[in-house]
């Protein structure tokens, strides 16, 4: 059975060692924010966490690196609006 986690409400499959970013960019989905000021879709830039492109809401929690966390059983992923921070 494949090991899952939600990213907006849709299950996308994993394998052990996946990244977030990894297993969101094998499901076919290429935006994981948008930009604060024009909404402009954002992805992976540098894959090392230090461009802050690929920043998601991980259960509640914004601002999360998808590129350097590991895809784990049931978390919840969401795109994120801006710098993610309540208004």
């Amino acid at each position: 059975m494949a090991k899952t986690f939600s990213f907006d409400g849709e299950a996308i499959s994993f394998e052990s060692g996946d990244t977030i970013a990894a297993a969101i960019l094998r499901s076919g989905r290429k935006s994981l924010r948008r930009t604060r000021f024009h909404g402009e879709e954002r992805s992976i830039f540098c894959g090392i966490g230090q461009c802050f492109d690929c920043i998601v809401i991980i259960d509640g929690r914004s601002n999360q690196r998808a590129c350097l966390l590991r895809a784990e059983e049931g978390i919840q992923v969401e795109h994120q609006e801006g710098s993610g921070q309540v208004q």
